[in-house]
């Protein structure tokens, strides 16, 4: 596995830091519609043609921890750009759109090239633009008006849980005031394969609610990785540049060797 590919594709399936963080509500206690959950959840606007986060991130896997320097650009439904960053030199950048992934990493040389159906497939579960831009949102990565799901009460928190053709077990868990998502998460019995999205805290914004971090669990079998993001600093709407360029004499890599 190259060193930063494994951060940047938990990221593409991923504020200031202050004490005005958002009060959610209190303890969900009483069982309500799915419908009701949804419509909830999708009233939280996302006012914004432009984002710009500056956040510091933990990466730990079964054979090393880094902390790194993240910058993510987002020009909102239509593309994305995440920098990894140590000491403030670029390691590794990532550009995605809705119809393909760019990637490449200053260690090794390296580059990779291609659409999400080889994502999609390397990783065990459907991944699009869309829902990796929901996740560094905070919002339900799926399109939850396409599902149907069982409502529950779980951990003080609304919990909307479906079962997507028998092979994956997708839960969402909403807090009972804003409905803001605080965790989701993808189980895949068959391949003993999990992936976890918590968000632990929000901030009201202008032009919309945001986490201030997120924690990204995968495991699978016996492999673990956990990657952890603070977003440390937010601009909204400004005039953004997307700049990527991969190197000359870079070597281009592929799913399957990977």
């Amino acid at each position: 596995m190259k060193k930063y590919f494994p951060f940047l594709i938990l990221i593409l399936f991923a504020s200031c830091k202050s004490k005005a963080l958002l009060v959610e509500g209190s303890s969900a206690s009483n069982t309500i519609a799915a419908q009701k959950i949804i419509e909830n959840h999708y009233n939280n606007k996302t006012d914004f043609s432009t984002l710009y986060i500056k956040a510091g991130a933990k990466y730990q896997d079964d054979k090393q921890s880094q902390n790194v320097q993240a910058e993510i650009r987002i020009k909102k439904d239509e593309k994305i750009l995440v920098s990894i960053k140590i000491l403030g030199f670029t390691m590794a950048k990532a550009l995605i759109t809705p119809t393909s992934v760019q990637y490449y990493e200053k260690i090794g040389n390296k580059y990779f090239e291609g659409d999400y159906a080889g994502l999609s497939k390397w990783l065990g579960t459907d991944l699009d633009f869309q829902k990796v831009q929901n996740m560094l949102m905070g919002k339900a990565m799926d399109d939850l008006h396409k599902g149907n799901y069982a409502v529950s009460i779980m951990e003080k928190l609304y919990k909307l849980q479906s079962n997507v053709d028998g092979s994956a077990d997708k839960s969402f868990y909403f807090e009972s005031d804003n409905f803001l998502i605080k965790r989701q998460e993808i189980n895949q019995q068959a391949f003993d394969r999990t992936l976890q999205v918590f968000y632990p805290d929000y901030k009201k914004y202008d032009e919309m609610i945001l986490p201030l971090s997120l924690a990204i669990n995968a495991r699978q079998k016996e492999s673990k990785t956990n990657i952890e993001i603070e977003y440390k600093n937010i601009t909204f709407n400004e005039e953004l540049s997307f700049p990527y360029n991969v190197p000359e004499g870079y070597e281009r890599i592929y799913i399957d060797k990977i």
